[in-house]
């Protein structure tokens, strides 16, 4: 029920600790669209910083909100004010009852006698003109007040007689009758906002009201007024200077405002009987046409009005208009362009190409970025936008190339000479150098352009964009224009120029109105027509030219100022100035007043001219009437007859007056003139039309002169004379004085000439007793322009619910001067009033000279340095910041505290704290402030290097300009923010009821953000005002609706994410153009990119400096750039929400796919998909991208440890298929490698998570083969250079270094050779020379022997055998001189030398003994290398290393040649083929016993040697059941004899369902038991996270938990490493089981009971039926990085704590 209604649980966000709350509902209507709508009165109350823990203290004055509402946002947001039936419970129903409650009959008798105590009040009152009120009458009033009280009797009171009783009462001489009449008003006030605005206005539009009150009388009614409107407006200007208004303009804006109020009342009361049986449509209609338009004139007269109360269209004169804004008012400003200035203008350039856009025209940076990439082309010249490292913004330079790093652009900068690397949005393209010069050329067409913009003709706007640029706003796509409006004036452009024909008079209105009826056919224009009327562009051009000639100065400012004649206003359709001669006039006086200075110090050469003469000709032809006034008052009574024409022509043209008066304000030595001046103002006041001049608007240059200390004795006293007349003549002008400060100065003044000045104790006392009165005024200046400010605020939020135009005159110009300082800033010594220091005071006004090279220095103990500084009044700091330098070195300060408060001795608050790097030059201490502190201390705590005094350069401050639009934007904010907010919760209503409403989100939301646009650019006057709308419109509509969309239900599934897993769903039907899918994914795509188009450059937090590396070499940190400058709150949700819905899609096809033979391509045509639709919903965004791979990865965090490890055993093998098929070549080959790309930039989702430790296990193994089957190529290394990241361990990359470590061993075993041969051939020289002491004729020569049997068939041509390294023992030297000089071609043999560490050698070789597998020829090799290699680690720097010894294994390959062939064949088929020298046949069962290898190793081998390609067949026989090999037969079976042949055994998958994977996962259910024994055994203290993983890595290897039984059961699988160790801390921290501490998260303590069970391993087959594990291990995300673990492992591990 009405004024009950008090609802504070329902509560609307508006700000930190600002929250409204839905109080009462006041009143209810029928809105534009036929349905009710209720305004409801909001709370607006400011908790604490616990307003969250349910503290109800509040801390300022509550405030209200007026905010009309529909029946959908009441029940979204206040559905307790709805009934039991769900209906609003309406205002008639309280008030219904309230009546009810005096009876009829009662209430009769009451009138009957309210009516005749009215009769009787009236007849006193005649009575006692001129005496003593007698007591019976001021008890009939006092009798009559009561019954005022009483709300069913308020009817009686608006009879007229109570009206006349009131007019006489205020009117009468005597106070206690005044009294009494306020009394009354006070009591028939006090029921409801409409009663109070009906009497005040019925009081205040008597005719002649004015002249029947008097000063005090007025001011008593004033005062009744303040009090009544303080409680519906209580806005505060504080720090504002408001003008001195006098009481009776202030009267008037009075009755302005009240006629107002009052209309806007029977508007909305109109509105609520629309539902009313009585009355039909039409006359409803043309009812609220009517007052309307009456509303729409009256409400431009108060704005008329109010500007020239406030003197704002002076100050606008002066300082000229702001630029509209140009851009998407949600898209925040560029840092690069400065405040208020269109985007194209910020920041001028001396060359700019006009084939290239600039960076302002797009609608994100990302966009504006792959725009540069594609235009962009080597020779080009660009230019710098931003700092960046080495190059400054600005810098220009000539583009070279580009590649995939990061930054991805180099540049050869002229300011450098060099070239450096640079981000692709960074840059401004000028083209070629012909280019550019022509666009030099065309710089005067440009500024001519920029000459037409300045007067209304618009540029090419930032609207304007190809159809081809992607994500375009769509809110703002140019419409087609209406042509036939485009003719016609609007109906709020006819209004305006309507409102200038109602202020003529009756003549000139008639010609007016003559001109309209020629031009539309003769047709009677009454009211009701004039309101409905189309006016055509060339009739309103008319009505322009000739309304300049009939009205008034102040009409025709207005005129000049008003939009309609701005836009077809004769002087802006030529491209001129507006009326440049009312422009001069304006600007005449403060350049006659400075003309009078400088006359005062120029001798005059002629004493002919006066000083009165010497104005009026520096004024022009309009200064005759300076020399008119003075001789009409020279004689010795003033000529009525010549005076009075002068004062009408003042009042029309009060600009000479003004002159005048401000001549006072002129240097001392002008006596003559400032004398003559006083004397024609001393008697200008004794005439009565005098009063209408606006003498308070030059009352200062009078106090300025007053409180000169140099003017004349002779001076002061006129002026004292004049004033003290002018005072007694109207109180007013006292007050005026009271409000300057005038009585200070009177006092200083009779101080300086010793009391002898007449009149000046009198004037004194006189402006003393107005104290009460001036107050009065400021309170009413203050409430009369919070009421307009609430009004212009509630036709703003009409204009958003209605969506219908605002037809107000002037209410552009209302929100230009409010907004008027919005761009502007004030510094130093305009923000403070007064600077101390703690010490050597002498020297702080080096602080402020803006010198850098001078400064303060302090003088005192190591942190008792301060500088205090004493704000102006309400002065909000934008920026504090100090200037160092680092030359001062120990006097540079280090820690810098800023603290603030209400006075020097509470400065308790700490406000901020920096720490000054040492290469730092301008350090900031404060930013942004949202609360004024009177008092700013800023204290030096420490300095460098230890020092005690300290050095500061310089002081910078920066502050908003006192004026009215921080109020404003805090108002409008608050207003905008609580109806968009109301709206949100609505909209989130109805897609909560029904989530295909979502559908319908992305065309609602463009209808609001398009109205704010629109209204942002008819009405807002600068960049930074549309700014401020934008973002509290997009962060109150949008952000809530982007966190209730995205917010899960009892389902687990958000509105956004069901529409999106919708869109993917439909996505390959979309591809119809006409089909539905298309057109609901093109709505999709609508909502998407309308939600992420904006991305506000929100600068960094505030942090030191520290110096980071530079080039291309330098760490990036990923996760931050790709939310760097993004809304927080909205990317956050839509971020989440798309990862959720890729989660779950990536998630159902592994559960359906996985067990798939062609899982892994599918899986990457499946992530390519998404990848697509990516880009296509939100764009080329990396927050998104990111997004994915996160749920992609969260998807295979779901899946357990033997399912997961299937998954990456699958890629593992994929990859090493791709990888051998890439050598095929050719079309095959390419598109193996491309299969291949695809597959691995889906595997780079595994880094980090706990799934890469298996893929490397499976990698590894899969690789080991790769190398030691086929050898290495650069597409390993390639392969390894872009997954690294998969493998935590990076054992893969120590594979193919160990490689290059072997290669270089070789080269070096190489050389070793050669020197033993060098030696042994030296030795058989000596040796020659000392058997040819025989003169023997037949020497004889040494020579090899020469085997006599069968030559061999098959001859070993190039051998790779590999070693594994391991640590030394006592082994005996081999004879390494066998077979040093083998006759023949002897075979090439490279030695890999595999290290244990990183080689799988424990799982996939076999020893082999040289001594009884190889023949002699490599056998002698090997026996070499083995020497070699013992010796090279005898060196004494590896005295003290381990020393390993060589253990030779099967591994390796062989080339044999065959005849014509080339076998390629593996360690074990040369040995085999090899026997075939010296036999004939071979039998498996020999081999098997000679070599010593397992059955399927050795098979495995004999495979390809007896398949079609090779060279063996294999016979079965009873006597050899193994079989029999021998040579194949050529006559048998012809083959071709020539070329290569490989026949080295295919690779051998792994199963993860093997006895392998099973060990893995019993590995890592072993670990976790580990963990949770161990910090159980901690408590609560718990355990570092090193030490922890030591403590583990230490049981695993010894003991005695778990057994080393059952440790070594594990098989392969017991290996263990810190990034295991790591993965299931990770997986236990998930679960719960395992939690760290808040304040050291590095320390890790039990948290609860876990069942620890003997650990199962989980089956593969789905249909099994076997016990599950009661712990589940799912894969876990681990983020790597190297630490040196004190483990016995040298396994590189991981840390996520680092």
């Amino acid at each position: 029920m009405v004024g009950e209604l008090r609802y504070r649980e329902f509560r609307v966000p508006l700000g930190p600790g600002l929250h409204a709350y839905p109080e009462e509902l006041v009143r209810q209507r029928v809105g534009h669209d036929g349905h009710p709508e209720y305004q409801i009165r909001w709370l607006i109350l400011r908790r604490g910083d616990d307003g969250e823990g349910g503290s109800n203290h509040v801390d300022c004055k509550a405030e209200h909100i007026l905010l009309w509402m529909s029946n959908d946002e009441i029940y979204a947001n206040c559905h307790k004010m709805l009934g039991e039936d769900g209906q609003v419970i309406g205002p008639s129903q309280e008030t219904a009852g309230e009546a009810g409650a005096l009876d009829k009959s009662v209430l009769g008798e009451m009138e009957t006698d309210v009516k005749s105590l009215i009769q009787r009040a009236l007849r006193q009152l005649e009575e006692c003109v001129g005496t003593i009120p007698p007591a019976p009458l001021l008890h009939t009033v006092h009798v009559l007040s009561a019954y005022a009280s009483i709300e069913p009797l308020t009817g009686v009171f608006k009879d007229p007689r109570v009206l006349d009783l009131l007019m006489h009462m205020l009117s009468s001489p005597d106070y206690q009758i005044r009294w009494s009449a306020g009394r009354m008003i006070q009591a028939l006030a006090s029921h409801d906002a409409g009663t109070r605005t009906q009497i005040l206005f019925s009081l205040s539009q008597q005719e002649a009201i004015e002249k029947h009150l008097d000063f005090d009388s007025r001011c008593a009614l004033l005062a009744l007024f303040a009090q009544a409107t303080l409680s519906e407006h209580p806005m505060s200007f504080e720090g504002i200077q408001l003008p001195q208004v006098p009481g009776r303009l202030l009267f008037s804006l009075v009755k302005r405002y009240l006629h107002v109020t009052f209309l806007l009342d029977q508007l909305n009361d109109t509105a609520a009987e629309a539902g009313a049986p009585n009355s039909t449509p039409e006359e409803l209609s043309g009812e609220r046409g009517r007052l309307e338009l009456e509303f729409s004139m009256a409400m431009g007269t108060l704005i008329s009005e109010l500007v020239q109360a406030m003197r704002w269209d002076q100050t606008w004169s002066r300082q000229g208009p702001s630029g509209q804004p140009s851009g998407s008012i949600f898209q925040p400003q560029p840092v690069d362009e400065g405040p208020g200035l269109p985007p194209a203008q910020a920041l001028p350039s001396r060359r700019r190409s006009r084939r290239f856009r600039p960076r302002s025209e797009f609608a994100s940076g990302n966009t504006y970025a792959l725009y540069v990439r594609d235009a962009l082309q080597p020779g080009m010249r660009v230019r710098m936008l931003d700092d960046y490292e080495e190059i400054s913004a600005g810098d220009e330079g000539e583009f070279r190339q580009s590649n995939n790093g990061v930054p991805p652009v180099q540049v050869l900068w002229e300011s450098t000479g060099r070239t450096y690397w640079v981000h692709w949005h960074m840059l401004e393209i000028l083209g070629f150098e012909e280019d550019i010069e022509n666009m030099v050329e065309a710089a005067d067409e440009y500024q001519g352009a920029a000459v037409s913009a300045a007067v209304g003709t618009a540029l090419p706007s930032w609207r304007w964009k190809p159809m081809t640029e992607l994500y375009a706003v769509p809110y703002v796509l140019p419409e087609d224009e209406d042509t036939e409006e485009s003719e016609h004036l609007t109906q709020a452009e006819w209004w305006e120029l309507l409102f200038f024909i109602k202020k003529l008079d009756g003549p000139d209105h008639q010609e007016v109105l003559q001109i309209l009826q020629e031009n539309l056919d003769g047709e009677v224009l009454d009211d009701e027509v004039l309101a409905e009327l189309a006016v055509p562009t060339e009739l309103a051009q008319d009505l322009l030219l000739a309304l300049p000639q009939r009205l008034d100065d102040s009409a025709l400012r207005d005129l000049l100022n008003c939009r309609v004649y701005r836009k077809y206003g004769p002087e802006a359709l030529a491209g001129q100035p507006a009326h440049p001669s009312l422009l001069e006039a304006q600007a005449q006086p403060q350049e006659s007043a400075d003309a009078a200075r400088v006359e005062a110090k120029e001798a005059p050469t002629q004493g002919s001219n006066t000083p009165l003469q010497r104005l009026a000709e520096g004024f022009g032809p309009a200064g005759k009437i300076f020399l008119d006034l003075e001789g009409a008052f020279r004689s010795e009574g003033p000529r009525q007859g010549e005076a009075k024409p002068l004062l009408l022509q003042l009042q029309r043209q009060p600009q000479p007056f003004l002159v005048l008066m401000r001549s006072l304000d002129t240097p001392a030595a002008n006596k003559p003139l400032h004398l003559a001046v006083l004397r024609i103002l001393m008697q200008l006041v004794d005439f009565p039309e005098a009063l209408l001049l606006p003498w308070h608007e030059a009352m200062d240059a009078c106090m300025a002169c007053l409180q000169s200390p140099n003017t004349d004795r002779e001076v002061l006293q006129e002026l004292i004379l004049f004033l003290h007349r002018l005072a007694s003549v109207s109180r007013d002008y006292a007050v005026v004085l009271n409000q300057l400060g005038a009585r200070d100065a009177i006092s200083k003044a009779l101080e300086k000439h010793l009391g002898k000045l007449e009149l000046a104790q009198e004037l004194r006392d006189m402006v003393f007793k107005c104290e009460k009165h001036a107050h009065l005024y400021r309170k009413l200046t203050t409430n009369i322009l919070g009421g307009c400010i609430q009004m212009v605020l509630g036709q703003i939020e009409d204009h958003r619910r209605t969506h219908r135009p605002i037809n107000i005159p002037f209410f552009d110009v209302f929100l230009r001067y409010l907004c008027q300082g919005s761009s502007m800033e004030v510094k130093e010594d305009k923000c403070w009033e007064k600077m101390e220091v703690s010490s050597n005071p002498h020297r702080a006004s080096k602080l402020t000279d803006r010198n850098p090279k001078t400064y303060w220095e302090s003088n005192g103990s190591a942190g008792s340095h301060r500088i205090t500084l004493h704000m102006q009044q309400g002065t909000l700091i934008r920026q504090l910041a100090l200037l160092v330098a680092s030359e001062d070195l120990s006097y540079m300060p280090a820690r810098v505290v800023v603290f603030g408060g209400d006075s020097a001795t509470s400065l308790n608050t700490e406000l901020n704290s920096v720490n000054v790097m040492p290469s730092a030059s301008r350090v900031v201490l404060l930013e942004n402030l949202s609360c004024v502190w009177p008092v700013i201390q800023i204290r030096i705590k420490r300095c460098q290097q230890g020092g005690i005094d300290t050095r500061i350069r310089g002081l910078e401050v920066l502050g908003p300009k006192p004026t009215f639009w921080p109020v404003f934007r805090e108002q409008l904010c608050r207003h905008t923010r609580l109806f968009y907010m109301v709206r949100a919760q609505a909209w989130s209503q109805d897609i909560a009821e029904d989530r295909r409403g979502l559908l319908h989100l992305s065309s609602r939301l463009n209808g609001a953000l398009r109205h704010e646009q629109n209204f942002a650019s008819h009405f807002l006057p600068d960049e930074e005002a549309a700014q401020a709308l934008g973002k509290t419109c997009w962060e109150a509509l949008v952000s809530p609706l982007v966190q209730n969309i995205t917010c899960p239900d009892e389902e687990g599934v958000s509105p956004l994410g069901w529409l999106l897993d919708q869109y993917l769903e439909c996505r390959e039907a979309a591809h119809n153009p006409q089909s539905r899918a298309a057109a609901f994914s093109s709505r999709v795509r609508r909502l998407t990119h309308l939600l992420v188009h904006v991305e506000p450059c929100e600068a960094p937090p505030a942090v030191a400096a520290s110096p980071r590396p530079k080039g291309r070499n330098r760490s990036h940190d990923w996760s931050s750039l790709a939310t760097r400058g993004l809304p927080s709150s909205i990317m956050r949700n839509l971020t989440r929400c798309w990862r959720a819905v890729v989660e779950q899609q990536v998630h159902s096809f592994l559960t359906s796919r996985w067990r798939d033979d062609d899982f892994v391509p599918r899986y990457c045509e499946h992530f390519s998909n998404l990848q697509k639709a990516s880009s296509e919903l939100f764009g080329p965004r990396a927050a998104f991208l990111l997004a994915l791979q996160n749920g992609c990865a969260g998807a295979l965090l779901k899946l357990p440890f033997l399912r997961a490890a299937h998954v990456s055993e699958q890629f593992a093998r994929h990859i090493d298929q791709r990888i051998q098929g890439s050598r095929i070549g050719g079309a095959r080959g390419m598109e193996m490698l491309a299969q291949l790309q695809r597959c691995l930039e889906t595997v780079l989702i595994f880094s980090g998570l706990e799934i890469a430790t298996t893929f490397e296990h499976y990698y590894q193994h899969y690789m080991a083969d790769r190398l030691l089957g086929v050898g290495s190529s650069w597409l390993e290394g390639a392969v390894l250079e872009q997954i690294g990241p998969c493998f935590p361990n990076r054992l893969p990359q120590e594979m193919l270094r160990s490689l290059s470590t072997s290669e270089e061993l070789q080269r070096q075993f190489h050389v070793y050779q050669l020197q033993r041969l060098d030696q042994e051939l030296l030795k058989l020289e000596d040796t020659e020379k000392k058997i040819q002491v025989s003169r023997d004729a037949s020497a004889s020569g040494r020579g090899h022997e020469r085997g006599t049997g069968e030559e061999a068939e098959l001859e070993a041509g190039a051998v790779e055998a590999a070693a594994a390294a391991g640590v030394a023992g006592e082994e005996e030297e081999e004879d390494e001189s066998e077979d040093l000089y083998y006759e023949g071609a002897m075979p090439e043999v490279s030695v890999l030398v595999l290290s244990p560490r990183c080689w799988p050698t424990a799982s996939i070789c076999h020893t082999l003994n040289p001594r009884t597998c190889l023949p002699a020829y490599l056998r002698g090799t090997l026996n070499r290398y083995s020497n070699f290699y013992n010796k090279r680690q005898s060196y004494p720097a590896l005295e003290r290393a381990l020393q390993r010894r060589l253990q030779w294994t099967w591994l390796g390959r062989a080339e044999l040649q065959f005849g014509d062939q080339t076998l390629h064949v593996s360690t074990v088929q040369m040995w085999l083929l090899l026997h075939f020298n010296e036999l004939k046949a071979v039998s498996v069962e020999s081999l098997l016993a000679h070599s010593g290898l397992p059955p399927d190793v050795l098979n495995q081998a004999i495979g390809p040697l007896t398949s079609s390609r090779g060279p063996l067949d294999l016979d079965e026989t009873k006597d050899t059941p193994a079989g029999l090999l021998k040579i194949r037969d050529s006559s048998e079976e012809p083959r071709p004899r020539r070329g290569n042949v490989w026949l080295i055994p295919a690779q051998t998958y792994l199963k993860a369902e093997d006895e392998e994977g099973r060990n893995l996962e019993k590995r890592r259910n072993l670990l976790n038991c580990l963990i949770v024994r161990i910090l159980k055994a901690h408590g609560d203290e718990g355990l570092h996270i090193d030490q922890l993983v030591c403590l583990v890595l230490e049981a695993w290897q010894k003991g005695p938990c778990p057994p080393r039984g059952l440790v070594s059961s594990l098989g392969r699988g017991s290996t263990c490493g810190s990034a295991d160790v790591l993965s299931c801390i990770l997986h236990l921290l998930g679960k719960g089981t395992v939690r760290r501490q808040d304040d050291r998260p590095q320390m890790l303590s039990y948290a609860v009971p876990m069942t620890v069970m003997e650990p199962h391993t989980e089956s593969l087959n789905p249909g099994s039926l076997g016990p599950n594990p009661p712990l589940t291990f799912h894969t876990l995300q681990i983020r790597s990085r190297g630490v040196p673990y004190a483990s016995c492992t040298s396994t590189q591990s991981f840390s996520t704590f680092r």
